[in-house]
Order: structure tokens, then C-alpha cells, then sequence
């Protein structure tokens, strides 16, 4: 069968791809954005990728066209589609249709953390010999690879709570169907299609009610819009994470990259690993949790994440040019920038950090986060912020009451001149976006060196 993919270079759709392919099917997409790291992993597959939308990419007519969730009416390879009556679905339908019926599928779901928990998830399986299939919205670094079907009934599966498709409003998450739910945390985001907290708490509500009987919820025990979720109705055991809950951690080292794992008021291993953060900490909790379901012992657990090498993109040290680390870290919410930072500081304790930071998401494009952002870079030792033209709010009055030494650049080439005036060797930089920043990483090692 010949699968063309719409948006194919998204980390859900590439993803998508490469399963496709093991399958066997002829796969082909394209995209606005073709670029690293999906771009390159799918290269290696032998997909073709095409730029642009371009009705041309779908004659001859594709067997079935699986459209992306950032493609709307109006597109133009959309609109070819629906003209000429080209059989479409959705990628998360298509998930559910041709690779997770009959399995067991392990979901990790949450505002923050969800392809970090999913990468560790499908980690500490593989390390307990059970070889399981997987869709992570990135490249965790053990596997180098983002997907895959695996070999026994195991699927581990990222599970996102954004929209499905311009068909399919519902929440990506609702089609997976777990036996084990992980609900790492929630917060508002995604201001482009939720109007508020209590809608994308109905969405997890309705992820809540897919989970069998027999199957496991698991949540931190402190989060309040998740025990609300909860309250709404639930027919599955839930086993709670963090402080009071049935799995804690006893910290060994204040930056979290050394601590005991406690279930049930009894320790059961050390994870000593190079991850650090108290977020990365409740991640491994949950994975531990969610492992355990399936039959791998906290111990067992415990040792995997200590060979774990985390994400792509989650804190990779990318460059050390002349004594300075350049980071590359996907945090684009308030929170996840204000975790990072802290993980980083407890590591490397008074070095300086700058933080550079691009407000890409569609949410921070509505300035849905305005309110939080100063505050979110305390822990470093300046911001230097990107206000590309097209972002529609004052990002330089926003950030101008932040508690750190602030620079707001309309332009790469102004970034990459303030960090080389001011970092000397030991500086960490950590470069934040979602998207690929300009290259931003490559060029600030280039001008450093």
C-alpha cells in the first residue's frame, strides 16, 4: 500500500512513518518544514519527503492519505484530497487501527514530560528483555530512533492531548486505549484550541474512561487538576507518585541525578544517572510505576535508568567550544523552563548560565503564558529572549520585570553577538524552543569557536 503523509516531519507524523514502513507499506510525505532531526531519521528509512503542500505530491493518488493535526482547510493538499475523494484518516486513528489493536498499550500523558517518560518507559522494558514496540515524539538516545513495532505485545506510546486532525477534534490520546495510563501532570497550554483548564481536564477525563478494569492510572499524589480528573469518575486502580504517595524518592544528590526509589515505605534501588532536575525524578517514578504493571521489579527498574541517556533535544549538550556548553533543550512553557533551570543550577552550582529562549508554540504565539514568563528565568544568570516580527505582543515590556539581567533580540545575529561578548569558558548556554530555532545551535558554536 502506498501511505502518503501530510506534515510528515512533525515528531508524531515521522514517527507515524517509520512504523508505516516496517509494515511494509510505500510511504512518501511532505511538509512545510523539512528539517533535522525527523527530516534525517527519515531519510535513513528510505521515505521520500517532499516541501510544501503541493497538490502535484499526491498524483498518482497515494492508496491513503494520514493527515496531520497541523493542516487545516484551506491547504491546498488538503483541499485535493477532499476534491478528488482520496480515502483519509486521521494519525493517531491510524495508530490505534494498525498498530496498537490487540496490544498492551503503556501511555504516558501530561503537560510536561511526555516523550521524556516515554522514552524511559520503552527503555527500562527493552533493558528487562521485552522487547517492546514504540511512538515517541522525539529520539531517545538509547534507541536512536523514535519508533518502532518491537516484538511482543508491548507498546509504549506518547500520548498527547492535542487535537487529532481538522476532522477529529478530539484529543490525540482518546484513540490508544492503555491498560496503563500515565498522567504525569496537567497545566493550560495549548491556548490555540483549549479555552481553558476544565476543557483539557474533560480531555484527559475522557482518556481516564478508555482504561480497563484491570489496568493502572498513575499520578503524582500533589497534582490537583489531575485528582479533579480523577473525581470526575474512574473504574481503574491508580497508584500515586511524589511526596504521600505509594512511590516516592529519597534525593542522594540535591540535582536529582542520584536518589533511592521507595514503594511502598520500602526502598527498592538506586537510580544514579546523568538526567537531573526534580521533574526528571517524578518522571522515573512514574515510569517505575507503569513498569511494575507489566511485571519489571523496581529494582530491575531502577538499574535501566541509570544506563537511560535521556531525549534528543531534552537537555542535550550539543556543543563545548572554548570551554562553553551549549545546551538544546525543548522547554517552551513557563514551567518546563523554569524546571530545566533548576536541575541545571543544582548541577552545576554557581557557573553562569544564560538562557536563550524562543516563545514558538502556538500558546506562547497567543500569549497564553505572558504572566509567568519573567519569573521562569530566575534561576539563571540572564535571558536573552527572540521576538521574531510575526509574534504579535510586547515579549520586551513582558519580560522586562524579570529578576535577571534581560536582552530581547529581533534577530539570531544579535543573540549569537550578545552570548559571545558575555560568555567566558565554564558558561552553560542553554538554547530553549520547540522548533529548530534558525540552526541557532550550529551558528553560536561556529561564532564561539
Amino acid at each position: 500500500m502506498h501511505i502518503h503523509i501530510l506534515g510528515i516531519c512533525g515528531t508524531f507524523m515521522g514517527s507515524l512513518a517509520v512504523l508505516a514502513k516496517e509494515l511494509g507499506h510505500r510511504v512518501t510525505g511532505s511538509d512545510a518544514n523539512v528539517y533535522p532531526p525527523m527530516s534525517t531519521q527519515l531519510e535513513a528509512q528510505g521515505i521520500e519527503l517532499m516541501q510544501g503542500y503541493e497538490p502535484a505530491h499526491l498524483e498518482p493518488a497515494p492508496d491513503l492519505v494520514v493527515v496531520g493535526n497541523a493542516l487545516s482547510r484551506g491547504n491546498p493538499a488538503v483541499e485535493y484530497v477532499l476534491n478528488k475523494g482520496l480515502p483519509y484518516v486521521s494519525g493517531p486513528q491510524w495508530l490505534a487501527d494498525h498498530v496498537l489493536q490487540g496490544r498492551w498499550v503503556l501511555a504516558a500523558a501530561g503537560t510536561h514530560g511526555k516523550t521524556t517518560t516515554s522514552s524511559m518507559l520503552a527503555w527500562v522494558l527493552e533493558h528487562a528483555g521485552m522487547s517492546p514496540g514504540f511512538l515517541i515524539g522525539g529520539v531517545p538516545q538509547n534507541f536512536g530512533i523514535s519508533a518502532r513495532l518491537g516484538g511482543t505485545p508491548f507498546f509504549v506510546v506518547e500520548a498527547d492531548e492535542y487535537d487529532s486532525a481538522f476532522f477529529d477534534k478530539r484529543s490525540k490520546f482518546v484513540h490508544y486505549r492503555p491498560r496503563t495510563a500515565i498522567l504525569n501532570n496537567l497545566e493550560f497550554d495549548h491556548a490555540d484550541i483549549f479555552p481553558d483548564l476544565a476543557a483539557i481536564e474533560r480531555q484527559f477525563h475522557h482518556l481516564v474512561r478508555t482504561v480497563p478494569g484491570e489496568g493502572l492510572i498513575i499520578h503524582p499524589e500533589s497534582e490537583a487538576a489531575l485528582k479533579r480528573v480523577i473525581g470526575m469518575g474512574c473504574w481503574t486502580p491508580v497508584q500515586t507518585t511524589g511526596e504521600g504517595g505509594l512511590w516516592q524518592a529519597n534525593l542522594l544528590s540535591a540535582d536529582g541525578s542520584r536518589f533511592e526509589v521507595i514503594f511502598d515505605g520500602a526502598v527498592q534501588g538506586v537510580v544514579e544517572w546523568e538526567l537531573t532536575g526534580q521533574h526528571n525524578v517524578n518522571n522515573a517514578l512514574a515510569t517505575l510505576a507503569a513498569a511494575r504493571h507489566v511485571g519489571v521489579l523496581p529494582k530491575q527498574g531502577a538499574e535501566a535508568l541509570s544506563e537511560f541517556r535521556s531525549v534528543k533535544r531534552r537537555m542535550e549538550k550539543v556543543a563545548e567550544v572554548n570551554g562553553v556548553a551549549i545546551y538544546d533543550d525543548f522547554a517552551h512553557h513557563p514551567t518546563a523552563i523554569a524546571t530545566t533551570l533548576d536541575g541545571l543550577r543544582k548541577r552545576v552550582g554557581d557557573t553562569p548560565i544564560i538562557a536563550v529562549i524562543e516563545p514558538r508554540s502556538n500558546s506562547m504565539k497567543l500569549g497564553a503564558h505572558r504572566e509567568g514568563l519573567a519569573e521562569s528565568v530566575a534561576l539563571a544568570d540572564q535571558a536573552i529572549w527572540y521576538a521574531p516580527a510575526n509574534l504579535g505582543w510586547d515579549l520586551a515590556a513582558t519580560v522586562a520585570s524579570s529578576p535577571v539581567p534581560t536582552t530581547v533580540c529581533d534577530s539570531l545575529e544579535a543573540i549569537i553577538a550578545k552570548v559571545k561578548a558575555d560568555a567566558t569558558p565554564g558558561t552553560q548556554v542553554v538554547v530553549m524552543s520547540n522548533g529548530g530555532f534558525g540552526g541557532l545551535h550550529g551558528k553560536l558554536a561556529a561564532a564561539l569557536s
